[in-house]
């Protein structure tokens, strides 16, 4: 009977005590804060404009024939290291030799028709000089000395005309030996071979373009990357600017180079534009390769620690001015195209271009359970985080970067992922 007494007395006790807990963690939590919050931090921010390249080496030489002809000798493969002037392949040169020993044939007969034609002038000079005395005695006719005199003009014609074809025999034989020095290959610098395109036994034709035998590139541990840097990032591409890059080869590692070159010639593909921005590097240690992709950072601008905000806390917005933000989206996207020299201004927390500093824009900071809006001027970004250069946030400041997933006017709330689109009821990003 006691015992009955007992729990009659500690079972009402105890119900109000879990109605008193529940009631007290019910009013708790509708004073909790329906906003997700990050504080504001002291960071380091780089911005850098990104781009991709190809590695190739500074002077590259693709080595060809002047010549057509069978290859007979190869004297260079793959990654052979050459000099210059050195011989890196042949060609048979039998039908080259045969044309030297004619045209030096040629050369022989024609000195020999000036021999002759000399002696002829010295014949009918003496024939010239006998008239000339006979017709001052009168002793033969005009037409003999008139005979005389044109035989003698014609010799020293012809002996100019055989000097003539001493001259082209020369130039053939000339030629000839040209085209056989030809047959022989030299490297025209120092350097490495980078590809070689043809096997002995292969019968290469020069009659329209100059066959490529090898590529050579004269220093790789010289390199240099053409990227293709888009226009609207292009104003921030200098020479001398600072560069750091990744190849696939070596993920881990982060190279490092200056920009040499910034090219005025566009390049135009689908209406896109974009310009070659060329960057040389130290390949001291030969890892490069030429042809290798590479993931370019243009170092723009670096600022250590400054007080900086998430990306995302800049498009986040209260759910009552959610509606609003949204029909002012929707006038945006409904208006026409500026005309060209029209005028464009910027609201604060647009984030459209601002003053010199930076831009201006309003974020959100959480004051007990209360968002309130605070302006303040941005500078450089790397993507995720931007800092701020002034306005009245400071260091540890609860950023407002979303809200709590379903929140309702009885304060019910469950933490949500900020980067997930909001649903009705939930974020309240713009």
């Amino acid at each position: 009977m006691m015992r009955k007494r007992t729990l009659l007395t500690v079972i009402p006790l105890l119900l109000l005590v879990g109605a008193g807990y529940g009631f007290w963690r019910f009013r708790t939590g509708a004073k909790e804060s329906p906003y997700v919050t990050v504080p504001a931090q002291r960071e380091d921010v780089t911005q850098v404009v990104s781009s991709t390249g190809t590695l190739q080496a500074v002077i590259t030489v693709q080595v060809g024939s002047q010549v057509s002809g069978t290859i007979d000798k190869l004297f260079a493969d793959f990654n052979s290291k050459v000099k210059k002037e050195q011989v890196i392949a042949q060609l048979n040169q039998d039908k080259f030799q045969a044309a030297v020993d004619q045209a030096r044939a040629n050369l022989l007969a024609a000195q020999a028709n000036v021999a002759k034609a000399k002696v002829t002038i010295e014949d009918t000079q003496r024939t010239l000089e006998r008239n000339k005395e006979l017709m001052k005695r009168e002793l033969i006719a005009q037409s003999e000395m008139d005979t005389a005199q044109t035989a003698y003009d014609a010799a020293v014609a012809q002996y100019q005309v055989n000097r003539a074809q001493v001259n082209q025999a020369q130039a053939a034989l000339n030629q000839s030996m040209v085209d056989l020095n030809n047959t022989v290959i030299h490297s025209p610098v120092d350097g490495i071979v980078v590809s070689r395109n043809v096997d002995v036994g292969q019968t290469v034709a020069a009659s329209l373009q100059a066959p490529t035998f090898f590529t050579i590139a004269n220093d790789l541990s010289k390199m240099e990357v053409h990227t293709s840097v888009d226009e609207a990032d292009v104003g921030n591409v200098n020479e001398g600017q600072e560069v750091t890059f990744t190849v696939d080869a070596f993920p881990a590692r982060r190279f490092r180079g200056k920009v040499y070159q910034v090219r005025n010639a566009p390049t135009i593909v689908q209406n896109v534009v974009t310009y070659d921005a060329v960057v040389r590097i130290d390949n001291k240690e030969l890892l490069l390769k030429p042809g290798m992709t590479a993931n370019v950072q243009f170092l723009v601008s670096r600022k250590e620690n400054v007080l900086t905000v998430p990306n995302v806390a800049m498009r986040f917005k209260p759910p009552d001015q959610k509606n609003e933000a949204q029909e002012l989206l929707r006038q945006e996207q409904s208006r026409a195209a500026p005309k060209v020299g029209a005028r464009r201004t910027s609201r604060p927390g647009s984030g459209g271009g601002g003053a010199r500093g930076g831009r201006r824009l309003t974020i959100y900071v959480l004051r007990g359970i209360e968002a309130e809006p605070m302006e303040v001027q941005l500078g450089i970004t790397d993507g995720s985080k931007t800092e701020v250069m002034s306005g009245d946030l400071k260091e540890n400041d609860s950023v407002i970067i979303g809200m709590a997933s379903g929140v309702t006017a009885q304060g019910q709330t469950g933490i949500a992922n900020p980067f997930q689109p909001a649903r009705p009821g939930g974020f309240g990003f713009r």
